[in-house]
């Protein structure tokens, strides 16, 4: 499970850990927030939201320091096993933030959230509100009503518990969207109607539902005006986006990036995450198309037996799959491809794991998400008999790793001497002379060039390997200034 300390889209430094600098005043009068993201890039989209949220309706401004904090808000991830202990083991450690200062506001929301509702109260009472991903609109709510009832004795308080699936109602209450970069998350939809067996996204985030596309639209036309260069487009399912119109009629994923692709100024989209069976032919034509479609995809299959496949209720097969993937390398032979495999899935065999490592093998993954399989409580997959032993679990995981990563090296490597479209984002911060972006593959490309081109696409050839995940290169080509 991934844990970081939230901070702006546009706070992060080009090597992309997380800026040293505090993102607060020093005036000790200014109410502080401190958020702290667990997982995936729509909870990182989600805390971004709750800082505008707070940020707008009561002053609060963000700190890297929890030790600092008026208010400490944990957004949760409950994808790996045991991630409710983890939760309330970082609780344990604001238990004692609060004892210091009985004024603490401690929330607590995210998919954990939404799965524990009022139990995270009674295991852990100095919590003050619990909220779940499609509720965090009325966090400001929240806190008024937790104030209000400071001065309450005990017995006359209420638990403030909001875990219920309001559609797509937060969309309508959250702030315009802060740009401090020329990257952006937008999420078009929530949800998951798909119920793979070992998955917990439909209990915790609900069904599928999608914003109206004028809505969506409109947000990503504000994030341009305003700077942004790049977007990505998020949902549990995205691909399977289907977005009310103004007319009354429904508007399809591969229709929308089309629409996106209208507005002048996004000179990229990415989207994540997304499902074989939602990767329609109309979705491969816009890679044909479309210069804005990054020759970069994240599909998850999660194995590579059909067995497996049957087992996880994932729908599809793996011929399916590696259909798609060459129809869409046949466009873009320069495809880079990366996807989530889960190993030692209940039931699987020594067979059925030498065909997810030959598959891996022949898709020639770029990189992966590969975890061993975590029993989430409430699946069916949870019910499964599993008599594999860890070790077992474990060598595979470490075989599938290796071969990924060698083949993530190899494209890295490959690049010299290509030319990379890059998006300049940075100054180095070691080198102010450096200017530091990405290309569509996620590398970092670093060269020498003008500060005043931060923001602009540049063709760089590539001219040294430096790590996995770092090349330099020379400036051929600066495109114009859409701004």
């Amino acid at each position: 499970m991934t844990v970081q300390t939230f901070v702006p889209q546009g706070a992060k430094a080009a090597s992309e850990n997380t800026v040293s600098q505090p993102l607060h005043t020093s005036d000790v009068s200014v109410k502080k927030l401190y958020i702290e993201t667990q997982g995936c890039q729509m909870n990182e989209y989600d805390s971004h939201r709750m800082a505008d949220l707070l940020g707008d309706s009561h002053g609060y401004v963000l700190t890297q320091d929890p030790n600092d904090a008026d208010i400490l808000l944990m957004n949760t991830c409950s994808i790996r096993e045991k991630a409710q202990e983890k939760v309330f083991s970082e609780l344990g450690r604001w238990r004692k933030l609060k004892e210091k200062n009985p004024e603490l506001v401690i929330g607590v929301g995210g998919c954990v959230a939404s799965q524990e509702g009022d139990t995270i109260q009674k295991r852990a009472p100095y919590v003050d509100m619990v909220f779940g991903p499609q509720t965090l609109h009325r966090l400001p709510q929240m806190l008024d009503q937790h104030e209000a009832q400071m001065t309450k004795p005990k017995q006359d308080k209420i638990k403030l518990v909001d875990i219920s699936f309001p559609d797509i109602e937060k969309f309508d209450y959250l702030p315009e969207p802060r740009v401090e970069g020329y990257k952006a998350f937008v999420s078009i939809m929530e949800g998951c109607s798909k119920y793979c067996s070992f998955c917990v996204v439909p209990y915790t985030r609900g069904e599928e539902v999608s914003r109206p596309l004028d809505d969506v639209l409109a947000e990503i036309a504000t994030l341009a005006e305003k700077g942004v260069r790049e977007v990505n487009l998020l949902g549990q399912n995205v691909n399977g986006y289907r977005g009310e119109t103004f007319e009354g009629g429904v508007c399809t994923f591969a229709e929308l990036i089309r629409l996106v692709a209208e507005i002048p100024e996004i000179g990229r989209i990415r989207y994540t995450t997304s499902h074989p069976l939602e990767f329609s032919e109309e979705l491969i034509e816009c890679y044909r198309d479309l210069p804005q479609m990054v020759s970069h995809l994240h599909l998850p299959v999660q194995s590579g037996s059909n067995d497996v496949l049957q087992a996880m209720k994932r729908n599809h097969t793996i011929d399916v799959y590696i259909e798609k993937i060459a129809k869409l390398r046949k466009i873009r032979p320069d495809l880079h491809l990366s996807s989530d495999f889960i190993i030692g899935f209940p039931g699987e065999t020594d067979q059925n794991f030498a065909e997810t490592y030959q598959f891996i093998q022949d898709l020639d993954f770029d990189h992966s998400y590969s975890f061993i399989y975590s029993k989430r409580p409430g699946t069916p997959a949870s019910e499964l008999e599993d008599t594999t032993p860890e070790e077992v679990k474990k060598e595979r995981l470490a075989k599938v790793q290796k071969v990924i990563k060698d083949s993530s090296i190899a494209k890295t490597d490959a690049m010299l001497g290509t030319v990379q479209r890059v998006l300049i984002e940075n100054v180095s911060q070691k080198d102010p002379n450096l200017l530091v972006g990405t290309a569509d593959n996620t590398r970092l490309v670093t060269f020498i060039g003008d500060a005043a081109w931060v923001g602009r696409f540049a063709e760089i050839e590539v001219t040294e390997i430096k790590t996995l995940n770092l090349v330099y290169g020379e400036l051929l080509n600066l495109e114009p200034d859409v701004a």
